[in-house]
């Protein structure tokens, strides 16, 4: 059995103290396992993304923003708290991966976002935003994305996210 993963990084330089920089990491999806409900913009299906595309698609990841709706419901591009810096593609249970994150949070500037976000310490789950995506068949009750580009992710209540599986945490 041959185990690979994948891992990106943006070079960030090292800032002690940095008072605008709170480090989050997180999971933000389960790759090759079907969304536990659907995603926005997916008409009712659930989504699927398959490991192999997004391991091509990490590059368009790094330094995509991180939004938030104050409540913790959706998303909200108009929104942009923090940045990605890191993603990693981890094998998971069974066939599945897992797609790990960390970045940023702009603490100075959003300290009601980061304040906000610790009291829901342990509730809090990723959503991905993508695009120019390729379904498979998009009359399947799940659709199979084999290519995308990330555009961005969302923080907000684990249960509303389309993968329950997902996490953030703040450093």
């Amino acid at each position: 059995m041959r185990m690979q993963w994948e891992a990106m990084a943006l070079a960030m330089p090292e800032v002690e103290d940095h008072p605008n920089r709170r480090l989050f990491r997180g999971v933000l999806t389960v790759a090759d396992a079907p969304s536990d409900r659907a995603p926005s913009g997916a008409r009712g299906h659930k989504v699927m993304l398959t490991a192999q595309a997004t391991e091509r698609a990490l590059g368009s990841l790094l330094g995509m923003a991180v939004d938030y709706a104050p409540e913790l419901d959706r998303h909200d591009a108009q929104r942009k708290v923090g940045i990605i810096t890191a993603a990693d593609l981890r094998p998971a249970a069974g066939k599945s991966h897992r797609l790990d994150v960390a970045g940023y949070l702009f603490e100075r500037d959003f300290p009601e976002v980061v304040d906000e976000m610790l009291r829901h310490r342990g509730e809090l789950g990723m959503s991905y935003e993508i695009a120019d995506v390729r379904v498979l068949d998009t009359e399947a009750p799940v659709w199979v994305a084999t290519e995308f580009k990330f555009t961005g992710a969302a923080v907000l209540l684990r249960e509303k996210a389309a993968y329950h599986g997902t996490s953030v945490e703040l450093l």
